[in-house]
């Protein structure tokens, strides 16, 4: 059996202002408290968890070494909902191909970028 990614940590120095961001940005399916450190976040089969730590900074110092994708139903509903919180884009909303993309800058710096992909593009990939 091949390994399933399933979950990636964000490290932050104000992790309850990046859960909140993201909760509010994206609304979780899930969103609680693991222990006394862990903030929580499901998407899907996919977890986000936020911790407190000393040895990063701020902000993200190279946030284009990962960007967070996405997969959004209507990529113009979140897109709006994250302009009603003031959400700073890196690039608004574009069509490519009949795609959808935006990519938004979270609270630490991190690249966010929401995607609505098109049914053709959706089927060219599961063909693949």
């Amino acid at each position: 059996m091949s390994p399933t990614l399933g979950s990636m940590l964000l490290a932050s120095t104000d992790p309850d202002r990046l859960r909140d961001w993201y909760v509010g940005a994206l609304e979780p399916a899930e969103s609680s408290m693991v222990g006394d450190t862990y903030r929580y976040l499901r998407f899907g089969a996919f977890h986000v968890l936020i911790d407190q730590r000393d040895d990063v900074s701020a902000k993200n110092p190279e946030p284009g070494r990962i960007i967070i994708n996405f997969d959004v139903e209507d990529a113009r509903a979140v897109a709006a909902r994250m302009d009603g919180l003031g959400v700073t884009w890196l690039a608004p909303l574009e069509e490519r191909d009949g795609n959808l993309f935006a990519t938004a800058v979270d609270p630490d710096g991190n690249y966010v970028q929401i995607i609505q992909l098109s049914e053709q593009t959706k089927a060219e990939m599961g063909a693949a």
